[in-house]
């Protein structure tokens, strides 16, 4: 892949791309929309994606941490940390006035408008940008959508991963020739509103200390059955119109985040989540639509829509209400 040199790039760079780019990463206590951050990342870039400086912070979640497993922060470690309301201003000075972007954007654009909203105040952020969605618009040859997978088409070496400092850097150091790609081919850069929260309204129930019960070891997994969809299923979804509340989804193969949070949204979103695929399916998620798995075969017999998550994920910012 040919990229722009330092000579070339202030002549032929776009002139519709953003000034800018903070890269960020949080780590969370879980994936629900009750969960906290514990830490969280930025580096700030220039239009053409080089590295102006970069900032990190543990936060007290005021709660259980969550998977230690996974990001290592125990409550002895985060005890003494800042809680969120005390680090928003300088959050807010590493955003300003940049484009957001992220691994999965969707999911660290959530918990980050959640933590604004009970500080009672509004993150300084109007769009984000998605590398999965970039990878895919670039059409990059990656094996599935994981940030080790475009680190290491790029020659990025991961120290430690889900250290949010060192994911940040990761996925700075792999967004810089990603942009350059992309102003090369002069590709428009897929770029999302960011729509803050202005009020939050806590869940009543408080979860118990050293208690995580929609965690296992072994990954994520459902702490409660999901009510039935309210809403009739309006059939299968078609190309190029947005989904519409009902449509059953199932979902298939690796993701690039865990399964449960694709699930969440979908379900929030109005979708009902189907754990099989059958001639009502709407709609299946894959990675991997090639995979001789028995849900995409059923899907191709029975002629059933398939996306990728990246596709799946953008589909979700504009859920089309249930007929009346």
């Amino acid at each position: 892949m040919t990229m722009l040199d330092d000579r070339t790039t202030a002549a032929t760079w776009p002139t519709a791309y953003p000034p800018g780019y903070a890269v960020v990463d949080v780590e969370t206590t879980g994936l629900a929309r009750d969960d906290r951050i514990v830490s969280a990342a930025v580096y700030r870039l220039d239009a053409q994606g080089n590295v102006e400086d970069h900032w990190y912070t543990l936060v007290n979640p005021e709660r259980d941490p969550g998977p230690v497993w996974i990001h290592g922060l125990t409550t002895e470690t985060l005890k003494g940390a800042p809680l969120f309301p005390e680090i928003a201003a300088e959050f807010s000075a590493r955003l300003d006035g940049r484009v957001l972007v992220a691994h999965n954007a969707m999911f660290d654009w959530s918990m980050i408008a959640r933590e604004y909203a009970r500080a009672e105040r509004t993150a300084p952020v109007r769009q984000r940008l998605c590398t999965i969605a970039l990878s895919k618009e670039l059409s990059l040859p990656l094996p599935n959508h994981k940030l080790e997978s475009l680190a290491a088409h790029f020659g990025v070496v991961q120290q430690r991963a889900h250290n949010a400092l060192d994911d940040a850097r990761v996925l700075a150091e792999a967004f810089r020739p990603s942009l350059h790609a992309a102003a090369e081919r002069n590709v428009r850069l897929p770029l999302l509103e960011c729509r803050p929260l202005t009020e939050w309204a806590p869940a009543p129930a408080t979860p118990r200390i050293g208690h995580q019960s929609s965690y296992h070891a072994n990954g994520w997994r459902p702490s409660r059955k999901r009510p039935p969809c309210p809403y009739p299923n309006p059939g299968r979804y078609e190309a190029d119109k947005p989904l519409k509340q009902g449509m059953r989804v199932a979902f298939s193969g690796d993701t690039s985040i865990d399964r449960e949070l694709l699930e969440d949204r979908a379900v929030e979103a109005g979708l009902h989540v189907a754990t099989s695929v059958s001639r009502l399916t709407s709609l299946l998620v894959t990675n991997d639509p090639d995979a001789a798995t028995s849900k995409t075969v059923k899907a191709k017999s029975f002629g059933t829509p398939i996306v990728d998550e990246a596709g799946f994920t953008q589909l979700l910012r504009d859920v089309a209400p249930a007929d009346g």
